[in-house]
């Protein structure tokens, strides 16, 4: 049997797994080792499956992930979102759009903060949300500012995708923080430039946030600063640690943990109740993640013992078209697999893949390693199944759609895919920070 119907039965195999409603780290893990069995036998078959997972699961880097995910959720369980918005509103004063634009830079802080896109998003939908539909802001330019700019998480480090990523094509984890923090801000003024676009044409969109204290003379007003004093201290402490070479992400990341226990005490909001709730839930979230790395590993070792990444990659080299517009349609690729794959197994699956390709055409694994982010970001957001949607649904107000939650997020899609082509045909935007490196 050709390569070429073995890749066919292995897609039909996951689609039919997924529609029967199979959890997808066990239809990843299933269809691999049907495969491995049908190819190698019993016992090579679940050798090489497991030989595949161990390899990975044993990456030192990937410790990183539990304790940013530690981080974000004691730092979301100690008030520390709500303290840093109230201060943003109150240093921003007294203009229109305020308030989403203040959204859109604490979304920036959280973003440094945890490196999970769902919290993020939960969080501004629980304190930002109701906010600016109580001033009187347009639905559906409001559900777009939480959904996008909460979204940044994906690509502003230390982002738990560029980690993943890291795994997966083989390089420098350091190096892609420094890469995707400049596309990251890109995306950020992009949103901003829009907010202030908008509301400038269409005033009553965005109602001046109009309280006593936004009226006090600047330097007055920088007492409140203190509202963010601790986070921008934990953020420059844990992404100082990393580029200056002090410690590995690893331990950068363990860093993160400890000083957000640190920050929780000082603010007086940390005790077993709390630290229970960030532990379990942490477990919950890495244990999910790990499902879909063994899945995703062991599909992808399997295919690729059996010549399938050879097929795959000839395919992309053959393709007679300039090299960036290979780039481009690696980029669609993974736009399609988003809408029925988690972005987890699309690392694990296309990266191997890609990455070797990406090398053999003369272009920088790193800097489309910022791409891929941008498109895993774009992904969060799009239809049917824009994970970033649904979590606003589960915090949103009742009478608030899940449809009109994906009509509001279409103009922000379009400047992600703008922020996108902007780094694709200018790679120094993303390679500049890294350079400093070498």
């Amino acid at each position: 049997m050709g390569i070429e119907i073995i890749t066919l039965l292995i897609v039909v195999s996951l689609l039919a797994l997924m529609a029967l409603g199979v959890p997808l780290g066990i239809t990843t893990l299933t269809v691999s080792l049907a495969t491995a069995l049908l190819y190698f036998g019993e016992r090579a078959g679940f050798f090489i499956v497991a030989a595949n997972v161990s390899e990975v699961l044993h990456k030192y880097e990937l410790i990183a992930v539990p304790f940013f995910v530690f981080m974000a959720n004691v730092l979301e369980r100690s008030g520390i979102a709500h303290s840093m918005f109230d201060s943003m509103a109150i240093l921003g004063g007294r203009f229109r759009g305020s308030v989403g634009v203040q959204t859109t830079f604490v979304a920036v802080l959280l973003a440094a903060m945890s490196g999970i896109m769902g919290g993020e998003i939960v969080m501004l939908g629980l304190i930002a949300l109701p906010q600016m539909l109580r001033l009187g802001y347009d639905r559906k330019l409001a559900i777009g500012i939480i959904c996008a700019a909460g979204a940044l998480a994906t690509l502003i480090p230390p982002s738990v995708v560029l980690i993943v990523y890291g795994l997966a094509a083989q390089v420098s984890i350091t190096k892609l923080f420094a890469a995707s923090a400049i596309p990251g801000l890109i995306l950020a003024s992009l949103y901003i430039a829009y907010i202030l676009v908008r509301v400038r044409l269409k005033p009553e969109m965005a109602p001046i946030y109009d309280i006593p204290e936004t009226g006090l003379p600047f330097f007055q007003r920088l007492k409140f600063l203190k509202g963010i004093a601790l986070p921008a201290l934990l953020i420059g402490t844990v992404l100082g640690v990393i580029y200056s070479g002090i410690a590995t992400v690893t331990e950068a990341a363990a860093i993160g943990a400890v000083g957000a226990l640190v920050v929780a005490a000082v603010r007086k909001e940390l005790n077993w109740g709390m630290a229970r709730d960030a532990m379990r839930q942490t477990v919950i979230t890495v244990g999910s993640i790990v499902w879909l790395v063994i899945g995703a590993v062991s599909l992808i070792g399997i295919y690729n013992r059996i010549g399938g990444g050879e097929f795959l990659r000839g395919m992309l080299t053959a393709l007679d078209i300039g090299p960036i517009w290979v780039i481009v349609v690696m980029m669609l690729i993974v736009m399609v697999l988003g809408t029925f794959l988690e972005w987890i197994a699309i690392i694990f699956i296309t990266v191997p893949i890609f990455a070797p390709v990406v090398i053999d055409l003369g272009f920088d694994p790193v800097w489309f390693g910022v791409l891929f982010a941008m498109n895993i970001q774009m992904y969060y957001l799009s239809p049917p199944f824009g994970p970033a949607c649904f979590f606003l649904k589960s915090v949103a107000p009742k009478d608030i759609q899940l449809q009109e939650i994906f009509v509001a997020v279409l103009p922000f899609i379009a400047l992600q895919a703008v922020g996108l082509f902007l780094v694709l045909f200018n790679p120094q935007l993303a390679l500049w920070l890294p350079s400093l490196f070498d």
